[in-house]
């Protein structure tokens, strides 16, 4: 059974949505930084360029068998307790990077960011959604904070991996994990449940919802970023670290500037309605990236994952209300992972033998029949099975 507690006010929702997106946004520099530093300097970091993406892997698979476990500690010990062990992990984990060589050492590494990420993440979308009221908004102005963090740490960590080696910048970042505790300590103690639910499948048929999330993390996760290095790379010469760092920094300025409005359109025009819509969009831009259209088709695919990315949060707590909210944001969050774990693997067999334009055309067919399923069962009991229970 679940506790059940009164709403916080619109006010101190906001303000715990705000905390929990900052100790977020503090926590996650140090991975995406290895993103772009470990394959480039694979052999500084003691492994091979296999090993490499093997590691960057890692952190998403531990997230598809852990996210249970994660939403369940959460739900006992409420968002102070599970957020504050999380940033210091988090801060440990940038300091293995910075001091650790050799696969086995930066793998429990790898494995313990992956179920920190889980419970920061998890924390920002059940505090952004606390009210329904709002909720969208709230969403937006999260995803923008959280980017503060990468937008800054890419272009520093690229150009210092020029000036003293791909390990320092880890050390920095692993200090500001540190203060991300501050953040963390401020959030409420709360708990959100016992966190017992009823004995049941793990897996189960995905709704429209789970669909569309392991879309998202296929194509936009995955197949995108993977495909912009290696369709991109005979079109960076020189300085291919600072290009790609910028690169991956204006991924995330976008969610700055774009995502809160995102979610002043969604409050406006209706989330569902919005997810369709741009949905149908980026498909259509998928197809031209794949076509050759690269960067005016990356740049629109850019501009339009920001502005997605504050919808899901309050359509599933609007599906979902109550206690069963947590679970099923955990639920999508498993599934957008599991896209985003198979995308790079797709693309690394499918590039170097499949034409790109094939590859992201079929991709995008399915990202918009993913999108049109969404919309044919906007309500709450369209999606009644929740897929996945963690």
């Amino acid at each position: 059974m679940f506790r059940t507690t009164p709403a916080p006010a619109p006010a101190a929702t906001d303000l715990n949505s705000r905390h929990a997106a900052i100790a977020l946004g503090l926590s996650l520099p140090a991975d995406v930084v290895l993103y772009l530093l470990l394959p480039m300097y694979a052999g500084q970091f003691g492994v091979t360029l296999a090993e490499a993406g093997m590691l960057l892997a890692a952190n998403r698979l531990v997230r598809i068998a852990g996210y249970g476990w994660v939403a369940r500690f959460y739900a006992r010990n409420g968002d102070r307790l599970t957020c504050t062990i999380a940033v210091v992990a988090a801060a440990f984990c940038g300091l293995g990077y910075a001091t650790l060589s050799g696969f086995w050492a930066l793998l429990p590494l790898r494995l313990v960011w992956g179920l920190c990420f889980a419970a920061l993440n998890l924390s920002t979308q059940s505090l952004a959604t606390a009210e329904l009221l709002g909720a969208a908004r709230r969403s937006g102005r999260s995803r923008a904070l959280i980017a503060m963090g990468p937008v800054l740490a890419l272009p520093l960590g690229a150009l210092l991996a020029l000036w003293a080696g791909p390990r320092a910048i880890f050390c920095i970042l692993a200090a500001f994990s540190l203060v991300a505790v501050l953040a963390a300590r401020r959030l409420p103690s709360v708990p959100h449940g016992s966190g017992h639910r009823k004995p049941g499948r793990r897996f189960g048929w995905p709704n429209s919802l789970d669909a569309w999330s392991f879309m998202e993390g296929l194509t936009l996760d995955g197949l995108f970023i993977v495909g912009l290095s290696y369709l991109g790379k005979d079109l960076m010469p020189g300085g291919a670290v600072v290009m790609a760092g910028s690169l991956m920094a204006l991924r995330y300025l976008a969610e700055i500037l774009l995502s809160p409005v995102g979610g002043h359109m969604a409050e406006r025009f209706g989330a569902e309605r919005l997810l369709v819509s741009l949905s149908l969009v980026t498909a259509i831009a998928l197809a031209g990236f794949g076509l050759g259209w690269l960067w005016s088709c990356a740049a629109l695919i850019v501009v339009l994952r920001a502005l997605q990315l504050p919808l899901l949060p309050p359509i599933v707590a609007r599906r979902a209300p109550g206690p069963e909210r947590m679970h099923a944001l955990a639920a999508r969050a498993v599934w957008r992972d599991i896209g985003a774990g198979i995308g790079p693997l797709l693309a690394g067999l499918l590039l170097p033998v499949v034409a790109s334009s094939w590859l992201y055309g079929i991709c995008a067919l399915l990202l918009a029949a993913a999108a049109l399923a969404c919309g044919r069962n906007p309500s709450a009991t369209a999606d009644k099975k929740q897929g996945v229970i963690p």
